[in-house]
């Protein structure tokens, strides 16, 4: 049987077998390999690091609900290191990210707001609003 349009095909039923590109030298293709090593072990420790600090966030003792007197403002602060905020009856009213350092807490809105506070006695005081711990109720 003879070869026709299209049936002189290289069909490959493994691994595809690296192609070495002559206008790329030995030398190149180094640099370039180490590169990509590089870049996938510096990949590699920032999620094994994101995973430590995750950890630890869950097992922080500031993890949690927290509402104002009247419960109108409610802060949950999510052990993966991101926080909801809930007025009224929004229940995400803002989204973002935080950070503990001590007793003091930044706040970064997914929108680009910052804040941060303090956590005294128990007590989060937080751009002159003071929230205790909660518990969901259902309503504000």
């Amino acid at each position: 049987m003879t070869a026709g349009r299209g049936q002189n095909r290289n069909v490959c039923f493994g691994p595809a077998q690296p192609q070495h590109n002559p206008a790329i030298t030995d030398h190149e293709e180094i640099a370039v390999q180490r590169t990509f090593a590089t870049l996938m072990t510096a990949a590699l420790l920032c999620q094994s690091v994101k995973a430590e600090e995750a950890e630890m966030q869950a097992n922080h003792p500031y993890v949690g609900l927290w509402v104002t007197e009247d419960s109108y403002i409610r802060h949950e602060l999510l052990p993966n290191g991101r926080y909801i905020e809930a007025r009224g009856t929004r229940e995400r009213a803002y989204e973002g990210r935080y950070q503990v350092m001590g007793t003091h807490i930044d706040y970064w809105d997914d929108t680009g707001f910052t804040a941060d506070g303090d956590f005294i006695d128990g007590v989060l005081h937080h751009a002159g609003m003071i929230f205790s711990r909660g518990r969901r109720t259902g309503k504000p």
